[in-house]
């Protein structure tokens, strides 16, 4: 029965997760279209990694990790892209790249969101992966 109760919980708990997910991946592509940006893709896959958001503003294709946090207390949204996730990003991107023959400029971003009851805090970091 404890099973049971813990299995429950745990798909409630990742259900909000994912909700708070899709909830900053939407902030952030509006926030990336009112800053001139074109969205050319969200959520795209290649084996292991997702692709949030590709954006293109003039010739920078800039692939956009968004992470979203319901508070800072345990460190901003941004501070979670890691080694291996970054490894896994720059494989897709190579992917998209070669799928679209595209000669553009890749610029990693991240844009890490702070979401709760009273605010919403939005961070774009441009060349983030230059800082870890």
């Amino acid at each position: 029965m404890k099973s049971k109760i813990v299995n429950q919980l745990s798909k409630i708990i990742m259900a909000q997760h994912n909700e708070l997910g899709k909830k900053g991946e939407e902030i952030a592509a509006d926030f990336l279209q009112k800053s001139g940006y074109e969205i050319l893709e969200r959520n795209w896959v290649f084996q292991k990694a997702e692709l949030d958001i590709i954006a293109q503003k003039g010739k920078v294709l800039a692939i956009v990790e968004v992470k979203t946090r319901t508070t800072a207390d345990f460190g901003l949204p941004q501070d979670f892209v890691k080694g291996k996730k970054i490894q896994n990003l720059v494989k897709a991107v190579d992917q998209y790249m070669n799928e679209n023959d595209l000669d553009l400029d890749v610029r990693f971003d991240i844009i890490g969101i702070v979401l709760n009851k009273q605010e919403a805090s939005i961070e774009h970091i441009e060349d983030a992966f230059y800082y870890f």
